[in-house]
């Protein structure tokens, strides 16, 4: 008996073989022969991507400049809730960081009006002031809850605020963009994570803000809060579009910064940090190049087999 990939050989110089997706069996060949001009298409690792090492490190600078971001806030919690931190000198860091962000978005812009800008400027006013109408509500509103269960919470919001958020890019259009397509059809830049990310945030400072004695304290913090939560992904993203180095330099800046607020918090806390920034900067990026040396991909003219009955029959 002839073996099952064996051909007869008048036939197979009578009609030469073709390699079709869906024609069946070829006259004189079995089902499953195949010549060697069937792999000339084959592909090998088409879409890998090679990746460079300081580039991966520079883009890894995105997570670490937002980690620190909330580390700060935190830090402004805890200074607060120790009562070393009274609500004068937050306000006027208040001030100071929404005066620095209005700067850096005229600086780093390429076309803006002051039609805009005055828009802007009123958007949040409004914002302000209903934040300040709404603080005794917001003074009042944990009393009943007990602190370890606003801790726990607060902890946990904070993670759900990391993991969701977006590291890419901001999810506040800048002055330069809106005005620019302010005559384009709508599009929602937001995505769920994003929006969850965003509330996440706000209800974690409400619950914190809430555990202080002082009514303007209480107001003084949640501002704050948002201003870093809401505003600094706008400010770093029009940074980074204007100058990759100025972004590398500001994010170094803001490391220094953190870091030497959390030193005469807890000693430990602080090592823990530089670890974890020291993990997410050199440790991420090289575990993804020696991971780039085992990725194998081959494509080529096969097709994916695919069941052409109910499995369950």
């Amino acid at each position: 008996m002839d073996s099952p990939g064996k051909v007869d050989e008048g036939n197979r110089f009578q009609r030469k073989w073709k390699k079709i997706a869906y024609g069946g069996m070829q006259p004189g060949y079995d089902d499953n022969y195949t010549d060697e001009s069937f792999l000339e298409d084959m592909v090998m690792n088409a879409n890998v991507v090679r990746r460079d090492t300081l580039m991966v490190m520079r883009d890894s600078v995105a997570v670490v400049q937002y980690i620190c971001i909330v580390a700060l806030v935190v830090s402004a919690w805890t200074y607060s809730l120790k009562s070393e931190l009274d609500e004068h000198l937050l306000l006027m860091m208040d001030a100071v960081l929404l005066g620095l962000g209005f700067l850096v978005l005229l600086l780093t812009a390429k076309r803006i009006s002051l039609s805009l800008l005055y828009r802007y400027a009123l958007n949040v006013a409004f914002f302000v002031s209903g934040l300040y109408v709404l603080t005794p509500i917001y003074e009042t509103l944990t009393r009943s809850i007990s602190s370890d269960s606003i801790w726990a919470l607060t902890v946990f919001l904070l993670l759900v605020h990391l993991f969701l958020h977006d590291y890419a890019g901001s999810t506040i259009k800048s002055p330069e963009s809106s005005e620019l397509n302010q005559n384009l059809p709508a599009e929602n830049h937001t995505t769920l994570t994003n929006n969850v990310s965003l509330n996440a945030s706000i209800v974690a400072s409400v619950l914190i803000a809430s555990r202080l004695p002082s009514r303007l304290l209480v107001f003084a913090l949640i501002l704050f809060s948002l201003e870093l939560f809401l505003f600094s992904p706008l400010v770093t993203h029009c940074i980074k579009q204007y100058s990759v180095k100025l972004y590398l330099c500001f994010s170094f800046m803001l490391v220094v910064i953190t870091l030497t607020l959390i030193f005469p918090l807890h000693r430990l806390v602080f090592f823990l940090f530089l670890g974890l920034l020291v993990f997410i900067m050199i440790v991420c990026p090289y575990w993804l190049i020696k991971a780039q040396e085992f990725k194998f991909e081959i494509k080529g003219p096969w097709d994916e087999a695919k069941l052409c009955f109910d499995i369950t029959d």
